[in-house]
Order: structure tokens, then sequence, then C-alpha cells
């Protein structure tokens, strides 16, 4: 009795653990990470200050958070002023910055300031300006996302590396532009319209920034790319590029 009783609790666990059920195909397409705890502490706990990893526990080095959730960090490079205000020509101003043609860079700021300036207004009133503010861009987060970030900016580890185990199929660290097309398609909501096409909008923007000389998007590029440090990188490398060239 007692090793029946014990084979059987040892079969209720396993199948309590098991991420993939037999008649849902896509459960066994799209496999989750598992045994994190033993790399990353608590990964399913959602982090304020910084963006971590198996491979980063404490974030981006050399990298300074000021206090900011995750997601404020995201858009802080963008505040050129350092005034918690992100107007239209800084955002312009950032992108020329990273290395966007200034077609480009002024097309993603009119969709920018259009679709989230007015959710970040202090008030209920619309500016002229189409300011972004800082303080609440918590609340312009869309739907059809990873869900890396929480509803609060949060940094949610286990869910940067969900989507290299579900979607990165040739490199376990790496996404092809094909499964990252996959991986926008697969994450949207029913009829959130606006959510499908910022999804895209920002994951292919963010291929053409910092796919590698092999045409990959790595996960450590995604993983700055959520606190910020990316976009400062990118900035710092093309300034010093171009005083070399001078």
């Amino acid at each position: 009795m007692g090793e029946k009783t014990t084979g059987g609790n040892e079969k209720a666990t396993s199948e309590a653990m098991s991420i993939v059920a037999d008649k849902a195909p896509v459960t066994r397409r799209r496999k989750v990470a598992q045994d994190l705890d033993a790399k990353l502490p608590k990964p399913y706990v959602p982090r304020a200050l910084v963006a971590a990893d198996a491979e980063h526990v404490n974030g981006t080095w050399g990298h300074r958070h000021r206090n900011m959730s995750v997601l404020q960090q995201h858009i802080a490079f963008f505040d050129q002023d350092n005034n918690g205000i992100i107007y239209p020509w800084e955002t312009f101003k950032g992108f020329r910055d990273i290395g966007f043609n200034p077609v480009a860079s002024f097309i993603v700021m009119l969709l920018i300031h259009a679709a989230m300036s007015y959710a970040t207004l202090p008030t209920w009133l619309p500016s002229p300006f189409f300011p972004i503010y800082i303080d609440n861009i918590h609340k312009a987060k869309h739907g059809s996302d990873t869900s890396t970030y929480d509803t609060e900016g949060r940094f949610v580890p286990a869910n940067l590396e969900n989507i290299f185990t579900k979607y990165a199929h040739t490199a376990p660290d790496k996404m092809t532009f094909r499964e990252l097309w996959h991986m926008t398609d697969a994450n949207r909501n029913v009829f959130d319209f606006y959510g499908w096409i910022t999804s895209k909008v920002e994951w292919v923007g963010l291929y053409i920034l910092a796919k590698d000389s092999e045409g990959y998007l790595t996960k450590e590029a995604v993983r700055r790319c959520f606190d910020g440090s990316l976009f400062e990188y990118c900035a710092k490398t093309r300034k010093g590029a171009s005083a070399k060239l001078g």
C-alpha cells in the first residue's frame, strides 16, 4: 500500500508540474522556462528597479535605475532635459541619436506621441504639445504584448525567458525575424487592433536597431531594451563612431 501511495503521489506531482497538455499541441510547441530558481532567485517576482535574467541577476551592470521603474527607465533616454516629460522633438532627437534616419524618426515620433501622450497626462485636458509624462507611463501600457512589464511597469524575469523558450527555435538565446514575427502574432489578444499594430512596430523597430551581423536579435539586446540601457549604448557607440570619422 505504501509503495502504491508513493507512486501515486509521484505521478500526481509530475502531472501537476507538467508544462505540456497532449490535447493542446500549442503547449508542446511553446514551452515555458523551467528550473529558473537555480539561476535566478524567485524569477516570477516582478522587479521594480532592474531588468534581471538568468545571466544578469542584478540587472545591467553600470546602468543607473535612478529609482525609476523598469518601464520608466525604458523611455527615460528620450527625456533629453531630464525634467520627467518627453516632448515630440525630444523623441525625434533620441531616435536620430540611436541611428534611425530622419524620416523613420519623424514617423515613429508621431505614432508614439499620438498614441501615448493623452494616457499619461496628469489632467483630463489634452495638450497641444503631446507630451509623455514619465511618472504615468504605466497607463500607456498596451495589450497583445509579452507581459514582461506588469501593469505597474515592473519587470517580470520569467516572461523574458519565456519569450525565448517559446519562440527561439533556431538558437536558444536569439531570434530570427521570422520567429520574432511569429511571437508577436502569438501574443495577440482578440480584437486588440491597437495592441497588434503597436507590438509589431515596437519589435520590428527593435530588430532593425539591434540585430547582429547574422540577422539575429539576441536575448541580451531585448533585455537591455526593456531597461533602456540599449538606447544609451547605441547612442554612445554611434557618437564614438562619428567622432572617429571626424
